[in-house]
């Protein structure tokens, strides 16, 4: 099976297909934020800290850190933001960018194995990016869309993501290395958007055996209750194969979700990560080990071996 390793300084995750699915928290991103942009243009980070600290304390196993703001000196940013973040964090980091030189500001400074976001099938961008990421070392996402924009088609979709594999490889970056967007639309605009996604995940998983992301808030623009519908679309894009997204893991919808679906999948065994976090405390007084589910499914397990 494809795994995907990444890596901070100190810490590795593995984006893998039987293996627990990995949040990559969204929110260092100025995009629709006034007050973020407007601090990270002048240099102020405290907010771009503590959004850095609240996601990885709710749950992220990776961050994206992005700094696109119009009329700013974006690779300086992002740069300044990476070395931040990279500090008070021990977590992997996606370098976010549609600048090329703000990614190859970002990847210099970087201190590790990161996730590039991202590259696409238009010409210009793969050879643009795609050495980028083989002098670096880098991990890169792939979208699947080229000069001729999103197809609404599931198969020229995939298309797009076979040849950024091909072109990868041609650059000497492995396919385990590309981890594929298949682009979820919004589908309250295309209400065959959640099922043509779900088509593409499993042909990438089945035929190209790549490791596959999305922006998961994406397929609920437009509608209300959006966390509902966003934690609905990532527990049946689990299910469909998807190894990893870009999402808020400070919502509780999500993170139940994506925590369940480890579950339904056998990717959380004996449901310790699950028991971790939703049980509820014990009574004052009440025996230790007794009240533990999984301590008990173990000694369960131990008599039957001993009887057997």
């Amino acid at each position: 099976m494809t795994d995907t390793v990444v890596s901070s300084a100190t810490k590795e995750v593995v984006i893998g297909f039987d293996r627990p699915f990995v949040i990559i928290g969204e929110r260092i991103n100025p995009t629709g934020r006034k007050l973020l942009a407007a601090e990270m243009a002048v240099g102020n980070y405290a907010r771009v800290e503590s959004d850095a600290i609240a996601q990885v304390e709710a749950g992220a196993h990776m961050l994206d850190v992005n700094a696109g703001i119009p009329l700013a000196d974006e690779p300086k940013i992002l740069a300044e933001a990476i070395q931040l973040v990279q500090r008070i964090t021990d977590v992997p980091l996606s370098i976010d960018s549609s600048i090329v030189a703000a990614l190859e500001s970002g990847l210099a400074v970087y201190k590790g194995k990161p996730l590039v976001n991202s590259v696409t099938g238009e010409e210009e961008r793969l050879e643009s990016v795609l050495p980028l990421v083989k002098k670096y070392g880098a991990a890169v996402i792939a979208i699947s869309n080229d000069e001729t924009g999103i197809s609404e088609d599931p198969d020229v979709r995939f298309a797009v993501a076979r040849k950024i594999v091909e072109r990868a490889a041609d650059h000497g970056i492995p396919a385990s290395d590309v981890v594929v967007d298949p682009l979820v639309m919004p589908i309250g605009a295309i209400n065959q958007a959640g099922s043509t996604a779900f088509r593409i995940i499993r042909r990438l998983r089945e035929e190209l055996k790549v490791n596959t992301s999305c922006g998961a808030s994406n397929v609920s623009f437009g509608l209300p209750n959006r966390h509902g519908l966003n934690a609905a679309f990532l527990s049946m894009a689990i299910g469909a194969g998807m190894t990893s997204a870009i999402t808020n893991p400070m919502h509780a919808e999500m993170l139940s979700a994506i925590m369940g679906a480890d579950v339904m999948m056998g990717h959380d065994p004996e449901c310790r990560r699950w028991i971790r976090k939703f049980r509820e405390p014990m009574p004052a007084g009440a025996a230790g080990p007794a009240g533990d589910p999984a301590a008990e499914a173990r000694r369960n397990r131990e008599g039957r071996r001993r009887r057997g």
